[in-house]
């Protein structure tokens, strides 16, 4: 679209020179639910222990729904909650028409779901389609024979020259293929080889699978984030990829990679190395499809976890996909975040609108992440600000309000992530690292650091699970130090309090919620733009101080006064005539022009 500059601003002192404004992003047509709401991730396993097992649960859940109203946030993402052997936490479904019995019964997740209903808050669930548990009935019936009627609704074939039908390589590093010794067949897996991947050319195995989604849309369910789509389908020819490198060694360069250019040429390898087994042009049929299904049950969403913009379709495949691009930093910098915002508005379809995230359950924890010594909690307002003020609806990850922090395990036998302990075996085996020195970089690496118990108060086992009661995951020993809720509602000056007075000034604010973005360029030490509703004509500037230096900014807005409606200085009020913007270190600064 060509630029339209309804504001301008330069900016003095140590921040140099903004330029005038660039329009982006447009505001979305026509807003539904899911355009303006704040949804949160739980990690069921993770958040509230009911009936004192050490593992989270439904019934715990809903007696935290009034702790998540007052949060004020509008949907919850539920991580898988179906029954699993739990090789890969859940992600390994055993059966998608019922409720892990570690976390309750059906009734127990209905009366979940009615509670979060009469709060006003939505639920979506994470549906796992490119692949099952290797228990669930589907594969042991698929297994028992090659004439079998449910033999193709897993990708089973003959071996070649005595081995697997070709070089494919599985996202947990290895063969992606499984050799089955009673039929002498071999099974497909993109991911561990208790994950058999599901073939999605079968016609029964889509009607099962639909009949698994309208289940729970008719209990009321609000959409579903539809995991690793990208996988669902594979070059049916079945081509060698031409990789001379490991999975490993290029998840090894891509986690060690010190600028966005390494990354990039990592991400480059990887996308070849799996240049057969990702992205077929079916996948976008089957999500038109899906589409179709969850479309004839009014407001439901499909959020994908994907960047890939064209799964936007033409309006006929998902409805929100991830601008995962913004988290793929140490560092957040003014200059970054201007970047991606003008990739993702140039690359998006007219009318679509991203999901802005900075962390979830694959990732480490955003004030981990981000910290800098001293400012480490300045640091976490400031990304919670990133993904509550620009365009796209926000995802929370449990925790972040408090700020809970990485916990680096220190002994191999509580690692319960299986792709950290993948890469402990891979870094004893590629990189030949002791087995101290291979802890310290899968505890690093894995995904166990960012999942531990949720911290409620300064309580033993951090009020998630009784004293006494062994959880699933260690509890993070901060949860003692100001890390917990409970000491933290009382704190004027904490970060759940601020999450809780931002998250309501998003809410009273239409500009913030559902309006366009002018992007105003400058340095890499101050992010300033505008949102604008026009159908409720407001217009709002926001200022993010990313530096720990005070920074003056001169302002040509094309207002007569700014609103102060949200800043973590002294309260501003209205500022007459503005044209000199003082900011402290950190600040972050929110007004209504008027």
């Amino acid at each position: 679209m060509p630029p339209r500059p309804p504001v301008a601003a330069t900016q003095t002192g140590d921040a140099g020179l903004v330029a005038a404004g660039v329009r982006l992003a447009d505001a979305p047509p026509a807003p539904t639910w899911w355009h303006e709401a704040v949804f949160y991730q739980i990690y069921p396993r993770s958040f509230a222990d009911g009936n004192g097992d050490g593992i989270g649960d439904f019934v715990g859940m809903t007696a935290r729904l009034d702790y998540l109203a007052d949060l004020g946030i509008d949907a919850l993402w539920i991580s898988p909650h179906y029954p699993s052997p739990l090789r890969d936490l859940g992600y390994d479904i055993s059966d998608y028409l019922t409720v892990d019995p570690q976390y309750g019964s059906l009734d127990d997740f209905r009366g979940f779901l009615d509670g979060a209903h009469a709060r006003g808050i939505r639920v979506i669930l994470d549906l796992v389609l490119n692949h099952t548990s290797d228990q669930h009935p589907w594969f042991a019936e698929s297994r028992l024979s090659a004439t079998n009627t449910k033999r193709d609704w897993y990708l089973w074939r003959d071996g070649r020259d005595g081995g697997p039908p070709n070089n494919w390589m599985s996202q947990f590093g290895g063969s992606a293929w499984q050799l089955d010794p009673a039929t002498g067949q071999y099974y497909y897996h993109a991911f561990l080889v208790d994950q058999p991947d599901l073939n999605w050319r079968h016609p029964e195995l889509r009607e099962a699978m639909w009949q698994a989604v309208r289940f729970w849309l008719d209990l009321g369910v609000d959409g579903f984030r539809l995991d690793a789509i990208g996988n669902l389908f594979k070059a049916p020819e079945l081509p060698d990829h031409v990789s001379a490198r490991s999975v490993f060694e290029l998840w090894w360069a891509w986690q060690t990679a010190t600028s966005d250019e390494e990354r990039s040429a990592t991400t480059a390898g990887l996308t070849e190395l799996f240049r057969h087994q990702l992205d077929q042009p079916e996948v976008h049929e089957l999500m038109r499809e899906l589409r179709r299904l969850v479309s004839a049950y009014p407001d439901r969403v499909l959020v994908g976890e994907t960047d890939r913009v064209e799964f936007y379709g033409h309006d006929d495949e998902l409805n929100l996909t991830f601008n995962f691009p913004l988290m793929q930093t140490d560092r957040l910098t003014a200059s970054w975040i201007r970047r991606n915002q003008t990739r993702q508005w140039t690359e998006l379809p007219p009318g679509a609108w991203p999901a802005t995230t900075l962390g979830n359950h694959d990732t480490s924890r955003i004030r981990s992440r981000f910290s800098a010594g001293d400012d480490d909690l300045a640091r976490a307002r400031l990304a919670a600000a990133v993904v509550l003020t620009l365009p796209g609806t926000p995802f929370l990850y449990y925790g972040e309000e408090i700020g809970m922090t990485d916990f680096l395990l220190e002994d191999v036998e509580q690692f319960r992530d299986a792709w950290g302990l993948w890469f402990h075996r891979s870094a004893e085996a590629e990189l030949g690292l002791s087995a101290p020195e291979a802890l310290v970089i899968s505890s690093r690496f894995g995904r166990d650091k960012s999942r531990t118990p949720m911290q409620w108060t300064n309580a033993a086992n951090a009020g998630f699970s009784p004293e006494g009661a062994a959880t699933w995951l260690p509890t993070n020993p901060n949860h003692r130090s100001g890390v917990n809720v409970a000491e933290q509602l009382t704190d004027a000056g904490s970060l759940l309090r601020f999450y809780r007075r931002l998250l309501r000034v998003r809410r009273r604010t239409p500009a913030l919620r559902r309006g366009d973005l002018t992007m105003l360029v400058g340095s890499d030490d101050v992010l300033a733009f505008v949102r604008r509703s026009l159908p409720d004509h407001q217009a709002c500037l926001v200022v993010l101080n990313l530096s720990d230096r005070p920074q003056r900014l001169r302002l040509d807005v094309g207002t007569d006064a700014l609103d102060t409606l949200f800043s973590t200085r002294s309260q501003r009020g209205v500022i007459e005539r503005p044209t000199d913007l003082r900011m402290a270190a950190h600040e972050i600064y929110i007004a209504e022009l008027e």
